[in-house]
């Protein structure tokens, strides 16, 4: 029983990115950049939590495993790319900037692919979409102070990373 309610629990938690991740595409929508930023960064503090909850209590499952990725794609990999390119590429650098940001939502899915199916429990394999979304959204807080091609470079920089090769040592 308690296996059950701790699978839920960060299930929900899971669940829960998705509504920030959400919320921020949302808010984009309302042309909200800063709080779009902000729902990002609540769906990486859910993100850290459900997945310490679920390893801490041995609630881990394979739907969770699955759920988070459905999840972070759309907080992480979608949401940023969504409120870079309103915020910044829509006015200049369109076409450029569309493809960066489309560049990085498909680096983010194979990122996030390769990561369910080679199962490695001792590092990252390239850096998480996790952490790059959460890097857009702080460059989404700094844009006021940042030129359009630097961001249109970090993004390619960090989609190119999360594909990389480049073994991260898990905290």
């Amino acid at each position: 029983m308690l296996d059950l309610m701790t699978k839920s629990f960060a299930n929900l938690l899971t669940l829960m990115n998705l509504v920030f991740g959400s919320m921020a595409i949302i808010s984009v929508q309302h042309l909200n950049y800063f709080w779009a930023a902000i729902f990002i960064v609540f769906a990486v503090v859910m993100d850290g939590m459900d997945g310490k909850i679920a390893r801490r209590f041995g609630a881990t499952s394979e739907l969770g495993k699955e759920l988070d990725s459905l999840c972070d794609l759309v907080s992480f990999g979608v949401a940023p790319a969504v409120l870079l390119y309103a915020q910044i590429f829509l006015e200049s650098f369109y076409l450029p900037g569309l493809i960066a940001v489309l560049f990085f939502i498909i680096c983010g899915a194979l990122r996030l692919a390769r990561f369910n199916v080679l199962n490695i429990h001792e590092y990252f394999l390239g850096i998480p979409i996790t952490l790059a979304g959460f890097i857009l959204a702080l460059i989404s807080l700094l844009a006021d102070n940042l030129h359009p091609t630097v961001i249109l470079l970090l993004i390619v920089f960090l989609s190119l990373m999360m594909i990389s090769n480049v073994k991260i040592r898990k905290i």
